[in-house]
């Protein structure tokens, strides 16, 4: 007689072991996936080190979680399709510089980001940094051509042309496509800072921001920035620290003297206040008061205040 066997019926409601192991590890590749793109990694240790800074250490610290945004995305008139690179405070104007990256020209702002003129930039190709000076000057960084050139700007400045000022090469790059982005002046040591984009990188120039500068560039030895790229800098007078914001990891991170870690803001929607996440932050500064003021691609203007 033949044996027929019937064959057991799965059981209801039940994934098959191996579908589930494979969910589970689609499952966390997105997780991870999140986590490389956003820096949650980072941003944990970064958090966990900033429990055990001390009073005294939070007082002599810029200390960006007591920050919250006052002035959020607001549009730079007439600049939609400009891209906005760098941001540099004057002190003795009391006004915003900007460079424009995509159609080059260099524009003052007001402190709540009203356009005050626009002066076309003749001759650079890609100009993505800029600090100010002294005596009028302005340091602008062109990451395309590896140059940064010292312009003279006075109240009746229409244009101005590359031709006519000194430029300084900056040497070449590791990805020639990602160099040199960052600049800020720091009068405190007699010092001007450049940042490469990527992979991130700190270097300082000696320079008394009125006359030619001194000997040549230096670079840090610097393992400490944990950013995906380098889109500008900011030399703070009081604390003495370096603010460097980061566009890809929406981070703006604060390292102290010795280049170590002190605070960080996380520039997605819902931190700091911000109603929305910053598109594409590429510009830094502060005034003497405190206040902080970023630009982001394309057209869009921040300013943050202490809680």
């Amino acid at each position: 007689m033949a044996n027929h066997s019937v064959p057991l019926a799965k059981p209801k409601g039940r994934l098959p072991r191996v579908r589930w192991y494979g969910w589970l590890i689609l499952l966390l590749v997105i997780a991870y996936g999140l986590a490389y793109a956003f820096h949650w990694d980072d941003r944990a240790r970064l958090w966990l080190r900033e429990q055990s800074v001390t009073p005294a250490q939070h007082a002599a610290s810029i200390w960006l979680p007591d920050y919250t945004v006052d002035i959020d995305a607001k549009p730079l008139a007439g600049m939609e399709k400009d891209e906005a690179s760098d941001l540099s405070y004057n002190p003795v104007t009391k006004t915003l510089f900007s460079v424009m990256g995509k159609n080059a020209f260099l524009s003052e702002l007001k402190l709540n980001g009203d356009v005050i003129r626009k002066i076309p930039l003749v001759g650079w190709s890609n100009p993505e940094g800029v600090a100010v000076l002294e005596n009028g000057l302005i340091a602008i960084v062109d990451e395309r051509q590896h140059l940064m050139t010292v312009v003279t700007v006075t109240p009746d400045t229409k244009t101005l042309n590359i031709a006519d000022f000194p430029k300084y090469d900056l040497g070449p790059s590791k990805d020639q496509n990602k160099a040199f982005e960052g600049v800020a002046w720091d009068p405190k040591n007699q010092k001007i800072w450049l940042g490469e984009e990527r992979p991130p990188a700190l270097f300082t120039w000696a320079s008394d921001g009125s006359s030619p500068l001194k000997g040549d560039k230096h670079k840090l030895v610097n393992d400490n920035i944990i950013l995906r790229n380098l889109s500008a800098l900011y030399a703070d007078q009081r604390t003495g620290h370096l603010l460097v914001l980061s566009a890809e990891s929406h981070m703006l991170l604060e390292l102290d003297e010795h280049g170590e870690q002190v605070s960080f803001m996380t520039l997605l929607h819902g931190f700091n206040g911000l109603s929305q996440t910053i598109p594409r932050a590429e510009g830094v500064t502060m005034d003497e008061n405190g206040t902080l003021y970023m630009v982001s691609e394309p057209n869009l203007f921040y300013s943050f205040k202490k809680k």
